[in-house]
């Protein structure tokens, strides 16, 4: 068949959105099931051009017939494409049994990835990085590889004044680490690796992940645009281990935007049971609205919460709300409350000496209001739950009121009237509602600008307010507890911790992984900026192996760049079994043909994913020249006498 024939029909094909990718090459694999499934627009395209027809086509008794078979033979003839990126990944080894996966029809699955594990790097959107997938079913050993804890370098130690070198990592007499932690690299591993020293001793994990709404290319983000299946498997692994992490009264909060909240509650459902999803919140972000919607302006986003087990987990009585804050306006050494009248005027139905005896009964008040008492004594006030003549009932039984004046929340002031009367010390907390809708929720002033405040620095894409995040701490946490965070961003959570251990006086810990170089500077900038006094938090990285080559694929502007890497991964780098080098460098005048952009991929998917960081099993490796310094703290970190 002519190479004309198969331009023309490729050309074809284009024509069909759903048949190619963000780069414009056709999509093989999404061809060949919509023409099994005799896809409707598919017929029409080729049926519209009269040497497609007489091609693909058969009339039989009057009816043109889509010969389905004679037309993916077609499409999977190894002259289709002949010149493309494809036949040159064949070359070279990067197949099994001569076709990939996605054209082998050995499997069918309905959600694609869900038994997969997605490494999935934050990478920027305009380089639209094919993301790694890791299949358990099939390889659990590899799996075991990928998720084993790495080694951890470049450590340092930030205070108020500057870099130190880390000498030691502090911990606590139950021997466990108290450390505030930023860790550069990928989150999943960076997770797995945290799991031996922290497993079970997380109390809340708030997290911001990707929205997955296809993202703005002109700004600097996450990788914003996965496909639907891919994002879930993404989401699924993180959220497997996170829950690995809580403590059995911890809890979760992931934010989300309306694009995937449906899907993203079945996940978490499943993930950690729909018996313990305690809320969905909706935060107004955004009061005018976002721009450019074409129906609904969005002006909120939506926060899940989810116990570890509802049994065993309970929120706190703060205050988040200021101006309810304003209405506890006393204090004592237990801290703040507001009086509330002791009579029961809420429940007239059920007050009274006969509908409500157990409410009945008097108190006794020394004449200086010093002294209350259910007992009857000389020279003391008798109060009765009685208003203008009206007999009530006091809201509690005697024996609640007796707790209450051993605890020294029942006092006698004189009312309005100059009466004495029996008030209850209602303390400080509030009924925490399900839409956040307070101006400090807003993202461009206590996100964006109080960001750019604190850095100097401007360009950050969409940080979280301080205060919605410094709110779910306030719900969800206390005292010493470990606050998680594996989408740090430009370090919103690590601030807010901060933050309310000087509000409360607590004693806090964050724990924020990122891998994007931006992101880090910025995360790192802004703590350094916002810690006072003894506070101070420890930098280290993942250990890059060939992560370190996949960067500088990234960075590369030519060809010529691309083949010195390619020349340094031959000696330094750990390549895939099935990649022939021979073969490689035999056909690189090929790959010289190939754009820019398929040649990186290439290199991609050479390198084996696997070895992307070092395994700390592999600290001693002298391939891998771990310093002295490196092996003690890695040592001391991953100390599992805690």
């Amino acid at each position: 068949m002519p190479q004309e024939f198969y331009s023309k029909l490729e050309k074809l094909l284009k024509k069909d959105s759903r048949f190619i990718d963000q780069e414009g090459d056709l999509l093989k694999s999404n061809v060949i099931d919509a023409a099994y499934k005799a896809d409707e627009k598919l017929v029409e395209l080729l049926f519209s051009q009269r040497e497609f027809k007489s091609k693909f086509f058969s009339k039989i008794k009057d009816v043109m017939v889509f010969n389905i078979n004679n037309f993916v033979g077609y499409i999977q003839d190894k002259n289709f494409l002949a010149d493309s990126y494809t036949k040159y990944r064949n070359k070279i080894g990067l197949n099994i049994d001569g076709k990939f996966l996605n054209e082998r029809k050995e499997v069918a699955l309905v959600w694609p990835f869900k038994d997969c594990v997605l490494e999935g790097g934050m990478a920027k959107e305009d380089e639209k990085r094919k993301e790694i997938f890791f299949n358990e079913i099939l390889a659990q050993d590899e799996i075991d590889k990928l998720f084993a804890p790495k080694v951890l370098t470049n450590w340092k130690r930030y205070t108020q004044k500057g870099e130190e070198k880390v000498k030691e990592l502090k911990r606590n007499k139950d021997g466990i680490l108290r450390e505030n932690l930023i860790i550069k690299g990928n989150n999943l591993l960076a997770i797995h690796s945290l799991k031996q020293q922290f497993q079970n001793k997380v109390k809340l994990i708030y997290i911001d992940p990707p929205y997955n709404t296809g993202g703005d290319a002109n700004i600097f983000t996450y990788n914003n645009s996965f496909n639907r299946s891919t994002w879930l498997t993404f989401i699924k692994n993180r959220l497997e281990i996170a829950n690995d992490l809580l403590r059995k009264d911890g809890f979760i909060a992931i934010t989300i935007d309306h694009n995937e909240l449906f899907y993203l509650g079945e996940l978490a459902d499943e993930v950690f049971g729909r018996e313990n999803r305690i809320g969905i919140v909706s935060i107004v972000v955004k009061p005018e609205g976002r721009q450019f919607s074409k129906f609904f302006s969005a002006s909120n986003e939506f926060m899940l919460v989810y116990a570890k087990d509802i049994n065993l987990a309970s929120l706190e009585d703060v205050i988040i709300d200021e101006k309810n804050k304003e209405k506890f306006d006393r204090n004592d050494e237990r801290g703040n409350y507001k009086l509330r009248q002791y009579i029961n005027y809420n429940n007239p139905e059920i007050s009274g000496r006969e509908i409500n005896p157990e409410g009945w009964y008097p108190f006794y008040v020394s004449k200086n209001f010093k002294i209350i008492t259910l007992k009857k004594r000389d020279g003391f006030i008798e109060i009765w739950p009685i208003d203008n003549n009206i007999e009530k009932s006091w809201q509690t039984n005697r024996k609640t009121a007796q707790e209450r004046i051993q605890d020294g929340d029942i006092i006698c002031e004189k009312n309005k009237k100059g009466k004495p009367e029996i008030f209850f010390k209602a303390r400080e907390s509030q009924r925490y509602l399900t839409h956040w809708f307070d101006s400090k929720y807003n993202t461009t002033h206590y996100g964006t600008r109080l960001l750019e405040k604190i850095t100097g620095e401007n360009g950050f894409s969409y940080p979280k307010s301080l205060y919605s995040v410094l709110d779910t701490l306030k719900i969800m946490s206390t005292n010493d507890d470990i606050i998680l965070d594996f989408f740090a961003g430009s370090g919103t959570t690590g601030h807010a911790v901060l933050e309310l251990n000087k509000e409360d006086g607590g004693d806090r810990k964050f724990i924020l992984v990122e891998q994007l170089n931006e992101h880090i500077k910025i995360c790192k900038k802004r703590i350094q900026k916002v810690i006072k006094n003894q506070e101070n938090f420890i930098y280290c990285e993942l250990m890059k192996y060939n992560e370190q080559f996949v960067e500088k694929i990234r960075k590369a502007k030519n060809t010529k760049e691309l083949l010195k890497i390619w020349e340094e991964m031959k000696e330094k780098s750990f390549l895939n079994y099935n990649v022939d080098i021979k073969k490689f460098d035999e056909t690189i005048n090929e790959f010289k043909k190939l754009p820019i952009n398929k040649q990186k991929h290439v290199l991609f998917e050479i390198l084996n994913k696997n070895q992307l960081y070092v395994n700390l099993s592999e600290i001693e490796d002298k391939e891998f020249n771990v310093s002295k310094e490196d092996k003690e703290l890695n040592e001391n970190f991953y100390d599992n006498k805690g």
